[in-house]
């Protein structure tokens, strides 16, 4: 039986039906049926998206009723729905119920449901559970009673909620408050389409009966109901309270500051104390704490007049009387009457939530569809699901890896591609191979007053090595210089056997391998720099083609395959660089006879230049200011001077068959100097070098190219199949253990995928009624 009859449950009121009996011609205030069809067509429209779960994503209209402790917030919602609710002393909400009503030609009918967000452990759950409570209820004098048991399994989420059903064990519960809520599901005839929600009260304080953990969790469950701009909020004010300390209100300022949706009720009016009654009297005038669609005030049947039967009709004439025959609400102005008394409370919100469906519809049909442009974009973000072919699809992976992998070593034109970035550390190996050229010096020892400061390397060098400075000379570098006296010394310490003049090839080759002994090391830090970025790289062409495939597994395993590829690959360069640089220490070697005599033709010109320049320095200031390439001087009358200095003597030369001489080629022709030997050994050994540095610059950066850069490449895909073992017997198994995807990703999907699903199906409720 509902509290509000005495009378059967299929009895029914003339005037002012039972709770228990909406099969009467007239319902109760939103399910009443005179309702427009527009208005009708709406409220069912929203019902049916609610019913879809897209509420999730898009802020649909809702009415949701908040207040402090005891407000009179249950009453409101049985003046509003029609059913009954759990009524105590103190709090008796102590969790969410959403009430969903729905029209329908079938037979009254209430179907009870538990919707948990949250697990036994608090924890938020990734999709909301849905739990039926029971069977379907067609007599409505059971709901009260359903509802309780339904609180009860939800503040026991330990426990399986099948239990309560007939449980009438009133045990201490596991949890005090709950953002787990009861969904209740009615439909029936004279029932319109509608969502509203029951909060928990508001509790204002630890000795109101709660703690400080509940405290906060009732005021975030109500907050996350409020904050959303298509909620409208039915603010409940017990007039037994002073205004200001009840916190219901300050809550709603907070989230509705203009007041623009939110519709304030007084409740218990009866309870003011005698002589306050003109201080509510502003509110309902809204002359105080202004709402735009003011303040109400209503007066529900007290708990006696429950205990007793009071019957709907009862109640709202004893409601009428009260407003009609006590003072001061019978002496306010008829314009201010409208205000109060249920009905009108109810009215008045039926047309507030009608015009909010009629301006939200278009917005929610733009956000529907870039929310569901969002979501279908998300989706395609994530990998393709995993294939029923597992195999495969691995073999498909691996192949355009590895096909991507060849490209890499190939070249891309790119700033950051693989060659571009390894570049910079083959020219400092080229660089450092280049400085371990023998710095002679044509000189005696360093002290030597006659040698000059600084020694610059020749010009036809800088022409070729390409590392000239400015002024376009090779700069000074910061070796120990090998003065000609020291090369004297050890040609002398050489001789054995030899003829005066004669000097052994030994010395040459003593020099020759101490620069070779110097190339190992710049080799393989070479070598190892080119190991790292190409690792560097290759880690990042793996994590781009596997990192969002299974469970990470793949990617894990091809970067050991391919890393252990890849050392093999690096230790098979290594040795090669060791053979390359044994080549060059066994002894000096060359065929390029041709390229050897020209540098030593060179360097020999060079540093004899270099001594003349102190021994006779008129001929060499005459060489140096020589330019072969200025025209014949000529008169004042157009006649060629004859020439004179160097030009004569090369002019000279050449009128007797030795056309082939160059202006620093003159010093060949001087008397010789006793330190001609050492200049033939500083130049056989530095025109060596020439030949040898440049082949050892070019066969070590081709060295590390084809075993480790190109050789990283072949043979890869057989290790890779090889290593996975999708070539033995358990080959399918190991496929579909890599294939698995990631809980997180699978997560992802499945959230997304509902959310597709929610979403296009409230988007076809929406074309099916032509929005």
């Amino acid at each position: 039986m509902s509290r509000f009859s005495n009378h059967d449950p299929d009895s029914s009121s003339s005037s002012s039906p039972s709770a228990d009996d909406l099969d009467s011609d007239h319902g109760v205030g939103l399910s009443n049926p005179l309702l427009s069809q527009g208005r009708r067509r709406m409220l069912d429209l929203v019902n049916r998206l609610h019913n879809t779960g897209v509420q999730i994503d898009i802020d649909l209209p809702q009415i949701a009723v908040i207040g402090s402790q005891s407000a009179g917030k249950s009453s409101l919602i049985e003046s509003i729905s029609g059913i009954s609710l759990p009524r105590a002393a103190g709090t008796c909400t102590r969790c969410p119920t959403e009430c969903r009503l729905a029209r329908s030609d079938a037979p009254w009918k209430c179907i009870v449901e538990l919707r948990f967000i949250t697990d036994k452990n608090g924890q938020t759950l990734g999709q909301a559970r849905n739990e039926s409570f029971g069977d379907p209820i067609f007599s409505k004098s059971e709901v009260e009673d359903r509802i309780r048991r339904a609180q009860r399994a939800i503040l026991n989420p330990s426990k399986a909620s099948r239990n309560f059903l007939d449980d009438d064990d009133e045990e201490v519960p596991e949890v005090s408050f709950s953002t787990n809520y009861i969904s209740l599901q009615i439909s029936g005839p004279e029932v319109a389409d509608l969502s509203f929600v029951d909060l928990p009260g508001l509790i204002a304080s630890v000795s109101r009966g709660g703690n400080e953990r509940d405290i906060a969790m009732v005021e975030s469950l109500v907050t996350s109901y409020i904050c959303k701009p298509s909620c409208v909020i039915l603010l409940t004010v017990a007039c037994e309270t002073d205004f200001e300390n009840q916190g219901a209100h300050h809550l709603t300022k907070k989230y509705d500051p203009e007041g623009k949706r939110t519709i304030g009720v007084l409740t218990k009016p009866d309870r003011i104390p005698r002589g306050d009654e003109e201080s509510w009297l502003p509110l309902i005038r809204n002359e105080q704490e202004v709402l735009e669609n003011n303040w109400y005030c209503v007066k529900q049947p007290s708990s006696q007049d429950l205990k007793q039967g009071i019957t709907w009709e009862e109640a709202r004439s004893r409601e009428n009387d009260f407003f009609s025959m006590t003072a001061p609400w019978s002496e306010l102005d008829p314009m201010y009457q409208k205000y109060l008394r249920t009905t009108n409370l109810v009215d008045r919100l039926s047309s507030i939530l009608s015009d909010l469906i009629s301006k939200r519809l278009p917005q929610i049909q733009i956000e529907l569809e870039n929310t569901i442009q969002k979501t279908r974009t998300g989706l395609q973000q994530l990998p393709k699901p995993p294939s029923s072919d597992a195999v495969g699809e691995i073999a498909t992976l691996l192949h355009v890896f590895v096909a991507d992998l060849h490209k890499l070593l190939e070249g891309v034109p790119n700033a950051e591609g693989l060659l571009q970035v390894i570049r910079p550390a083959q020219e400092r190996f080229r660089r450092d191979i280049r400085n371990t050229a023998p710095d002679f010096r044509p000189f005696k020892e360093r002290w030597s007053p006659e040698a000059p400061t600084p020694f610059q390397e020749p010009q036809f060098l800088s022409n070729e090595d390409g590392y000239e400075d400015s002024a376009g000379q090779l700069p000074p570098t910061a070796k120990i210089p090998i003065y000609i006296n020291e090369v004297m010394d050890r040609a002398l310490a050489a001789r054995t056997r030899e003829l005066p003049g004669h000097y052994p090839f030994v010395v040459q080759k003593s020099f020759i391998v101490e620069f070779t002994a110097k190339w190992a090391s710049p080799a393989q830090v070479l070598c190892r720099v080119v190991h790292t970025t190409l690792s560097q790289h290759v880690k990042a062409l793996i994590t781009h083609h596997f990192s969002s495939f299974g469970q990470g597994g793949l990617e894990q395993r091809v970067t050991i395959l391919v890393q252990d590829y890849m050392n093999q690959r690096a230790l098979a360069t290594q040795d090669l660089i060791s053979k390359l640089i044994a080549l060059e220490e066994d002894g000096p070697l060359t065929l390029n006879e041709h390229y050897l005599a020209d540098y030593k033709s060179k360097f020999m010109s060079y540093y004899k230049g270099a001594r003349e320049k102190i021994q006779n320095p008129v001929l060499a200031t005459a060489i140096e200011a020589y330019r072969p390439e200025q025209p014949l001087p000529t008169d004042p009358y157009g006649n060629q001077i004859p020439l004179t200095g160097i030009a004569q003597v090369l002019s000279s030369l050449a009128s007797v068959g030795l056309s082939g001489v160059h202006a620093e080629d003159l010093v060949k022709l001087l008397s010789p100097d006793r330190m001609d030997p050492a200049l033939n050994i500083m130049s056989d050994v530095r025109a060596y070098f020439q030949v040898a540095y440049k082949r050892i610059a070019d066969n070590i950066p081709l060295a590390i190219d084809r075993e480790l850069v190109r050789g990283v490449g072949r043979e890869l895909l057989p290790a890779l199949y090889s290593g996975l073992g999708m070539n033995g017997t358990d080959g399918v198994r190991i496929c579909h253990e890599l294939a698995q995807e990631s809980p997180s990703v699978a997560g992802k999907r499945e959230e997304l995928l509902k959310r597709l699903e929610r979403l296009e199906t409230a988007s076809r409720e929406l074309v099916r009624v032509g929005l």
